[in-house]
C-alpha cells in the first residue's frame, strides 16, 4: 500500500493505492487524516502500513494536474472500489453517467442504479465516495439545484463545479 500527497489548488490531497490501483483520495495531508484513513483501511482488511512513493501515482498526478489546468475532462486511471455492492453501483454511475461540466440530482443517480426510490441511500453512498474528483461526486446537487453536502466542504465543491463550467 502506497500514499502520496498531491498538491492541488484545493490544498493537499492524500492519494492511497493498492499496487497500481487508486483506492482512496482524502482532502488534507496524511498526517492530519491518518486515523480516518487507517480506520477505513482496517474496515476493508487492507494493510494500514503505508509507504510514501510517487511512483504508483505518476499517471494519477499527471491526470489531476491536467484536470486542474483545464486540459482534461475525463480520467483513465486504474482504480478499485471498496464498499457495499450498492455503494459501488452509485460510484460507477458517478464515474460513467455524469459528464464533465454537468450536474445531476441524487434522484438521477438513484435511477441510474436501477433503484429509483433509493434517493437517501444514494446520498449516503455519495458521501462515502472514496475517490473524490476522479469519481465526480461533486457533480451531484439537490433536486432544487442547490449545492448540498460534500465531504471536502462546499467551498471545494463550488470550486470544482466552477472550474468545469469555465472550461466548457
Amino acid at each position: 500500500m502506497y500514499y502520496y500527497e498531491f498538491q492541488s489548488p484545493l490544498g493537499a490531497i492524500t492519494l492511497i493505492s493498492q499496487g497500481q490501483h487508486l483506492i482512496r483520495t482524502e482532502y488534507g495531508r496524511l498526517e492530519d487524516k491518518r486515523q480516518k484513513i487507517t480506520q477505513w483501511l482496517e474496515k476493508y482488511d487492507l494493510s494500514a502500513d503505508l509507504e510514501m512513493s510517487e511512483q504508483p501515482f505518476k499517471q494519477v498526478i499527471k491526470q489531476l494536474d491536467d484536470y486542474f489546468q483545464q486540459k482534461r475532462t475525463t480520467f483513465t486511471i486504474p482504480y478499485r472500489f471498496y464498499g457495499t455492492s450498492f455503494q459501488q453501483k452509485v460510484w460507477e454511475a458517478l464515474a460513467t453517467k455524469v459528464p464533465y461540466g454537468s450536474t445531476c440530482s441524487y434522484q438521477d443517480i438513484a435511477r441510474y442504479t436501477g433503484s429509483p426510490k433509493a434517493v437517501r441511500a444514494v446520498g449516503g453512498a455519495n458521501n462515502k465516495n472514496p475517490i473524490s474528483i476522479i469519481v465526480p461526486c461533486h457533480r451531484v446537487i439537490g433536486k432544487n439545484g442547490k449545492l448540498i453536502g460534500y465531504g471536502g466542504g462546499l467551498d471545494k465543491k463550488e470550486y470544482l463545479l466552477a472550474l468545469e463550467k469555465n472550461n466548457l
